[in-house]
């Protein structure tokens, strides 16, 4: 049974928040999807994401992601792959017709939303930044005597993603009350596709061009 005292929550919860409200490819992902795909499109890139902070969520508590820590080359391979992706998917914006990005119009509607869930997963489990986070962030959570160290990283990391499916939705379904408007006319759809595009490449080269973003 894990036990922590009333300073530890308000901690924990305060860089929990924190953490979900910071700009970043993540949540330009999501509100992207959203403000022209609709509510629905939205979530399912809000539980793309979610599935990759999960991913690097085990990966800390098992050790794995110290890999990335001690070896430079695993980091940087893991880096590049990221940042590729994410200039990638800016480019892919950048020459969508019609907003075809963001709502997936060009796809039939399953595709679509495997699509759509998959670059969420993508966008966060290929971004070493979120790795070398959780593996800097949850052990300072580790309360002695608490409960096994294993279940109190995964226990936090997990709470994380519980405080995200807290502040999140809200803004889903607030960008996907502008989705209408977003369809209705074209010309604002293309033009968040791209900036959006532009956005998701500049996020790609800022990772690329980060000098050590393990320190």
């Amino acid at each position: 049974m894990l036990y922590y005292d009333a300073a530890h929550w308000m901690a924990f919860l305060a860089a929990a928040l924190l953490l979900n409200i910071s700009p970043g490819p993540d949540i330009a992902f999501i509100l992207g999807k959203a403000l022209t795909g609709g509510a629905r499109t939205g979530f399912l890139a809000m539980l793309g994401i979610w599935s990759g902070t999960l991913v690097h969520v085990l990966l800390a508590t098992v050790g794995l992601s110290a890999l990335l820590v001690a070896s430079a080359t695993a980091f940087a391979l893991v880096k590049w792959a990221g940042a590729a992706y994410l200039v990638w998917l800016g480019v892919e914006a950048l020459r969508s017709k019609g907003g075809s990005f963001i709502t997936g119009a060009e796809l039939p509607g399953r595709m679509s939303s495997w699509r759509t869930f998959r670059q969420g997963i993508l966008v966060s489990s290929l971004n070493p930044k979120v790795a070398v986070f959780f593996l800097a962030f949850l052990p300072q959570f580790v309360v002695a005597g608490a409960g096994p160290v294993a279940l109190q990283l995964a226990f936090h990391g997990i709470l994380i993603i519980v405080v995200a499916a807290l502040v999140e939705p809200p803004l889903v379904l607030l960008a996907g009350r502008l989705a209408n408007w977003f369809r209705a006319n074209n010309r604002a759809a293309i033009w968040l596709d791209r900036a959006l595009g532009g956005l998701l490449i500049a996020l790609g080269v800022r990772l690329a061009l980060s000098a050590d973003i393990r320190s």
